[in-house]
């Protein structure tokens, strides 16, 4: 083009140009600007804080478990070795004490390769430390030129308002090292089990040469591909001088040595799932998981692991049995996965000890220890008793254990006889409708005429029960289950009696908890306290007190649950040494087995069952499948934490030595001679009459024989 047609050309399309050379400038100025604004404040840069993981203490202050979006410790530059800070610099940004937060050469290199090499492959950037540290905190990761241009300007911006030494300690907690590691701590443990000041020069290359492509060069992958990079980076520092290259060397010939981490076990994911829910509502999701609070828990790890081991030794003992196996074919169930839980809570305190709420976490999360609603059976029973206690009945108390036939008049309930021969009982018409007809049954359908209140206990008597809730009265009855701490919904019928009602293992482990704590109900609790990631504290958790029954009555029912362990249905969970008080619970067509007790420490509850109530099969008792995992569970513990001491009798009670025939005072010559506890001033003062007429009853021997039920 000749100077003629140029300036042509000029002259014809000098307003365009005039233009175009305003509104050029003025474009670019406004586009950058929309980027300026589009970057976040300054004041985030000076207060931003990385995610931390919020850590979960057990009692003892070991840590058990961690919640986490990223799992990241934050350690400061002081305590990261010089090794690890010169590998960083040597194979990441060498200038990195003397650029602005960019590097031009880098710029440019990487324009090159984004026009003349690489242009499908997106943006490429020659990025610095700084420029890695923005893209992470603030930027999205996608490839494109003007997120490449809020990251060179918010660059900048990090470098005028933190020092390089901040930067560059914000970048080493920040930056990922792959395998869920995110900042030098975490990669430190993950893959040496070593805090950062333990790593060697050798650990230091190999760490820092993962951070292009944590997984492509991880060593859990390929580590001979681990050992190239990290031999680059060696070479590198020895090449810039940031190392001797006689130590370079011995490096160099270092062989790689890191193992993958196991799988990390989690301490009662149900535990942790209940504590989460408990103080997200408080704290707010973002908070629990990012925050790096530390949650103080009143779980203890051994009693966990002692619960663990027991639960699942028994439970699979159970489903080896042949009988249990015979029974699951019969009902087509043979896939089906026997369930159950355990509670275990500090009588004192109310503090949560151990929590199992299934078998498998992963595959299902419903806590059956606090949310499965199900029939307790006769664990339900020491409930009646002790209302009982509190209205004037005595353990000594004779009741007749014999057949009960009830009727339905359309408003209620009444008795209609006392016998099992229903034909010469009953109206022959009221037959034709079951529904109007109620038989309870003791177990096995075994009756033993008169027998005192504590035989009817220990031998889970259910006529015996009835005949005690239609004294107190079923309203009674309710009034103190609430008392205890059972909050569901109660039927208030005599069925009651029997432990009809659907209530949660939460309920009952607080209801036991009550009695074995002399009548102070506690309300169990999981969390002592929390603090922030700068260690103030931010929540307390205060144990729950409330005295709602008398220290005598609670006592005397634990002398009486004592004796359920040693002679009676619970038999099965006896202690040796430790004293123990418990009962056990089994519902119809065995669908449910219960052992609920405690020892002067601790109470704990162990429900065993199918979510869909699916038969456990004959002989499935409480006794028989939930009274061992509880036995198992204590013995795991360990004599001197479940209790060296027997519960002492407060002021009130008095300990008499009673004839266990006629349940009058005992003579030398007695030869069944039994301690009873009783309320002082209601124990027996006068020996059996000699004349045998003169007695109200003589109270049967009976031989223990209600297997557990």
């Amino acid at each position: 083009m000749n100077r003629e047609l140029f300036f042509f050309y000029v002259r014809k399309y000098r307003t365009a140009l005039i233009i175009a050379s305003v509104l050029a400038p003025l474009s670019v100025t406004a586009y950058f600007n929309a980027l300026i604004r589009e970057l976040p404040p300054v004041e985030n840069l000076q207060n931003y804080s990385p995610a931390l993981a919020t850590k979960i203490y057990d009692r003892n202050g070991t840590l058990v478990y961690e919640l986490f979006t990223e799992k990241r410790r934050m350690t400061t530059l002081a305590e990261i070795p010089e090794s690890v800070k010169k590998a960083v610099l040597a194979i990441e940004d060498t200038n990195f004490y003397h650029h602005y937060g960019f590097s031009p050469r880098g710029i440019i290199r990487a324009a090159v390769n984004n026009t003349v090499y690489k242009r499908s492959r997106g943006i490429q950037g020659g990025s610095t430390l700084t420029q890695q540290l923005s893209k992470t905190i603030f930027l999205s990761r996608e490839r494109t030129l003007s997120r490449k241009l809020k990251e060179l300007m918010m660059s900048v911006q990090l470098e005028r308002t933190l020092s390089k030494d901040e930067i560059l300690e914000l970048y080493l907690n920040q930056i990922y090292f792959g395998a869920g590691a995110y900042g030098i701590e975490a990669a430190s443990r993950i893959y040496f089990s070593k805090i950062p000041s333990e790593i060697t020069l050798d650990e230091a290359a190999l760490l820092a040469g993962l951070i292009k492509a944590p997984n492509y060069y991880s060593p859990f992958n390929d580590p001979e591909r681990t050992k190239i990079r990290r031999n680059i980076v060696l070479m590198r520092m020895a090449g810039i001088g940031l190392i001797a290259p006689a130590k370079a060397a011995e490096a160099l010939e270092a062989p790689v040595q890191s193992q993958r981490p196991p799988p990390a076990s989690t301490v009662s994911p149900y535990f942790m799932e209940y504590v989460r829910l408990q103080l997200e509502p408080l704290f707010g999701e973002d908070l629990i998981y990012r925050g790096g609070l530390s949650i103080y828990t009143t779980l203890d790890a051994d009693f966990q692991k002692s619960a663990e081991d027991a639960f699942e030794k028994n439970i699979r003992a159970v489903e080896a049995d042949t009988k249990f196996v015979a029974n699951l074919a019969k009902q087509n169930k043979s896939s089906a996965t026997l369930q159950g839980a355990l509670l275990a809570v500090d009588v004192k305190t109310g503090g949560i000890l151990a929590m199992i709420g299934g078998r498998n976490f992963r595959v299902s999360q419903f806590n059956r220890a606090t949310q499965a609603m199900r029939q307790p059976g006769s664990s339900f029973k020491p409930v009646i008793y002790a209302s009982a206690l509190e209205n004037g009945f005595k353990a000594t108390s004779v009741l007749d254990d014999a057949p009960l036939v009830y009727l339905n008049d359309g408003r209620d309930w009444r008795l209609a006889a006392r016998s099992t021969d229903f034909l010469e009982t009953l109206d022959p018409q009221l037959l034709e409708d079951p529904m109007k007809v109620w038989v309870p049954q003791n177990y096995k359908r075994k009756y033993h005429g008169p027998v005192s209140l504590r035989q009817g206990l220990e031998q889970s008597m259910n006529s015996v029960s009835i005949r005690i809730l239609e004294t107190v009265s079923p309203p009674r009855a309710i009034d103190y289950a609430r008392r205890m701490g059972i909050t569901s919904p109660l039927t208030n019928t005599l069925s009651l009696a029997l432990g009809s009602s659907d209530v949660t293992l939460y309920e009952m482990v607080r209801a036991f908890s009550t009695l074995a704590n002399y009548g102070i109900k506690t309300r169990p609790y999981a969390v002592t306290k929390v603090e922030d990631k700068d260690g103030r504290l931010i929540y307390e958790g205060r144990p729950h007190e409330e005295e709602v029954m008398s220290a005598a009555t609670c006592f005397i029912m634990t002398h009486l649950l004592k004796g359920v362990v040693e002679r009676g249905t619970g038999r099965a969970a006896r202690l040796g040494n430790v004293a123990a008080a418990g009962k056990t619970g089994t519902t119809n067509d065995n669908t449910d087995a219960w052992f609920i007790g405690y020892t002067p420490e601790v109470a704990c509850g162990v429900w065993v069952g199918f979510d869909d109530k699916t038969s456990l099969g004959d002989g499935m008792t409480g006794g028989r499948v939930s009274a061992p995992v509880w036995r198992d569970f204590f013995r795991g513990v360990g004599q001197e934490k479940a209790g060296l001491t027997d519960f002492a009798a407060p002021k009130g009670v008095v300990l008499a030595g009673i004839d266990r025939a006629t349940g009058f005072l005992a003579l030398p010559e007695t030869r069944q001679v039994f301690t009873e506890a009783f309320i002082a001033g209601t124990e027996p003062t006068q020996t059996a009459p000699e004349d045998p007429a003169l007695l109200p009853a003589l109270i049967s021997d009976i031989k223990d024989d209600a297997e557990g039920f």
